[in-house]
Order: structure tokens, then C-alpha cells, then sequence
């Protein structure tokens, strides 16, 4: 592999061939998505890309040019998520050097079915959806009046690149001189991947390699867990707080040395972290019993239950998230037998049981 230069302005070197370059997120408060880049015997493979925003490219470009890469050298992208602040400069990345994209194929699925959706369809089931869950209509008619205006197109991922290769979990990714290993770990999103690095810690920590974590295990911030499903498909119905449990079980179990994830900075003891993930969502669901004691809409409960700022304080565009993620919470009680919807309510209450 190449020799390349160490720590810089715009780079972090962490060793054995793997840097960081911190990529950012337009007014956003996570500010920033750090993109990996991992040296190969064909060339430099990043690891996520950063938000598709003419600042951002300038960021990404010149970190990889503080490490004597230029673009057009990139041999590949692989993809955690389909997210845009992870997927969002991924197309533009291959125009300028022809480097693969890989993605797992759930998360290809969402981006491939969010380039072919008429305009205004994803804005359609929002209004349709948060209608359902009790949003009330101050809430509904900002939907209605952008879907009326036809100001559709600039939603985030509506020109996701499709990727070229498919990311199988289990198997080691085709990166020469490199073993990169895929662990599927749903939750965040249905094909988010972690990428086990299985070669032994620059600095001989003890412990199996290093992660590259993505969203799914960071070490100060507890991930989004929302709902994710096809629009067109009523009949499915998806326990991704189940899924992201589960496999931070299984990344649990790696023992890696070092996690590298996609935002804050790197972190040790990633069981430990995991632990922590895990007590904290036990903590939460007993917590939503407490409130299910009366019959709430999903919007109701996210109404009461804590954020990191009061609901009236909480931006109109987190609502949404923020009520996403009250019914990931809702999918997993009834899936426990802890809560049921209550029969003939409209909009749909639960109440726990």
C-alpha cells in the first residue's frame, strides 16, 4: 500500500492504512460525518461518503488531498447506510474517478424505490401516515401545502446514486491487501452495515480488530431507531427497535479493539458501550408502559415522552423522526405482549397491557 502522510488539518490518521476525514453536515447539529479512508493494494476505499453540498465536496476533496489522494484515485466506496449524510456525495465521488459503490441490499432497495417514486409520493404517505398516528392538522398542512406546490424535489436522497455492488453480510468485501468483513446490524436502517477490519490494532490493543460502526454504535449518542418499510406495502410491518437490539447484541460479541464510527470520535470497550445501549432501551420501553397506563396515539406518547428538549421546543421536521421512533418503541412492546392497540380507535391508540 502506499505511504501517506500523517495526522493533517483535514485528516486524522488512526493507523494501519485507515484515516478519518470529517465531511460537513449543513445545518445540522451533528455537524459533521467522519469518512473513513482505508488504503488497499488497488487503490483508496472510503467508507462513506458525506452530505451531497458544495462545501462538503470541497471538505472531502481536500482531506483526501492533505493525504496526497486526489478523487480521481478513489477505487471504491462502501456504504453503511443509504442516508444522505453518509450516501449523499457517493454518485458524485464515482463520476470522478469510475470507483464502485457498495451497499447492502435492503438499504439499495430504499434508494432504488426512492429514485423511482413519482414526485410527491413520499410526502403523500408522510401526511397519510402521520394522519394514522394522531399528528394534528397545524401539523399535516405544511405537508399538504409543499406536496401542492410541487416543491418535492428537493428532499434529501430523491438523486441517490445506486450502487454497483451488493455488500453480503458474513463475507469478507473484495478489497486487496485488506480483510473487511460485513455485519449486518439493521436498526437504523434495514441494510445498515458495520464493517469488521479484522487485522490486527496499530497499537496492539488487546481485542479482535477494529468496526467501523457507521450510526449503529457511536459512543455518546443513541441512534435513531424509526420505522422503515415500503410505502406501497401496508402488509409489512417491521420491529426494527427488535432488529437494532438484536445485532448490538452480535457486534457485542466481536470484541473488537477500537470502534471507529461515523460521527463523535473513536471509542474502546464497545461491549461496554452496548451494555449501555442496551439497559437504556429496557429503560425506555418500562418507562412507555408507565405512560400506556391510559390509551395514547404513537403522536400523543412521543408528545410525552423525553427528549433532549421539550416538544414544544422540538423543530417541526424532528416531530416526525421523533414520532417514528415512538412507533419503533410501540411495534416492540406489542410484539413482547406488553402493549395492543385498542380496538376501534381512530386514529389507533395503544395502551399497555
Amino acid at each position: 500500500m502506499p505511504a501517506r502522510q500523517g495526522p493533517t488539518p483535514q485528516a486524522t490518521a488512526h493507523g494501519g492504512g485507515v484515516w478519518s476525514l470529517r465531511v460537513p453536515i449543513p445545518d445540522n447539529p451533528l455537524g459533521h460525518t467522519l469518512v473513513h479512508v482505508l488504503d488497499t493494494d488497488r487503490g483508496p476505499v472510503l467508507v462513506d461518503t458525506g452530505w451531497d453540498d458544495p462545501a462538503s465536496w470541497t471538505e472531502l476533496t481536500a482531506g483526501l488531498a492533505s493525504l496526497r489522494i486526489d478523487i480521481a484515485d478513489v477505487h471504491g466506496v462502501v456504504i453503511t447506510h443509504h442516508h444522505p449524510d453518509h450516501h449523499g456525495l457517493s454518485g458524485k465521488v464515482r463520476e470522478a474517478s469510475g470507483a464502485w459503490i457498495a451497499m447492502h441490499a435492503a438499504d439499495a432497495d430504499v434508494v432504488r424505490r426512492t429514485r423511482d417514486a413519482e414526485p410527491g409520493t413520499w410526502l403523500d404517505y408522510l401526511a397519510r401516515k402521520l394522519a394514522a398516528v394522531g399528528a394534528p392538522e397545524e401539523h399535516l398542512a405544511p405537508l399538504r401545502a409543499a406536496r401542492a406546490s410541487g416543491r418535492t424535489r428537493t428532499l434529501p436522497g430523491l438523486g441517490s446514486a445506486l450502487p454497483d455492488r451488493e455488500i453480503v453480510p458474513g463475507e469478507l468485501l473484495d478489497l486487496a491487501g485488506r480483510r473487511l468483513r460485513a455485519v449486518w446490524t439493521p436498526g437504523h436502517t434495514p441494510g445498515h452495515v458495520c464493517l469488521h477490519l479484522e487485522e490486527e490494532h496499530p497499537s496492539r490493543l488487546p481485542g479482535h480488530g477494529r468496526l467501523f460502526s457507521g450510526d449503529h454504535l457511536l459512543p455518546g449518542i443513541t441512534p435513531h431507531i424509526g420505522l422503515y418499510e415500503d410505502p406501497d406495502d401496508a402488509t409489512a410491518a417491521a420491529d426494527p427497535l427488535g432488529d437494532y437490539l438484536d445485532s448490538l447484541e452480535r457486534i457485542g460479541r466481536l470484541g473488537v479493539a477500537e470502534v471507529l464510527p461515523a460521527h463523535q470520535h473513536p471509542f474502546t470497550d464497545a461491549a461496554g458501550r452496548v451494555r449501555e445501549l442496551l439497559d437504556h432501551h429496557e429503560e425506555r420501553l418500562t418507562g412507555l408502559l408507565g405512560l400506556l397506563a391510559t390509551p395514547l396515539t404513537p403522536w400523543q406518547l412521543a408528545e410525552r415522552m423525553e427528549w433532549n428538549r421539550p416538544w414544544d421546543q422540538i423543530p417541526y421536521g424532528s416531530r416526525n423522526i421523533a414520532v417514528s421512533e415512538a412507533e419503533a418503541h410501540l411495534r416492540r412492546l406489542v410484539k413482547l405482549g406488553r402493549a395492543e392497540a385498542v380496538p376501534g380507535s381512530e386514529p389507533v391508540r395503544y395502551v399497555a397491557v
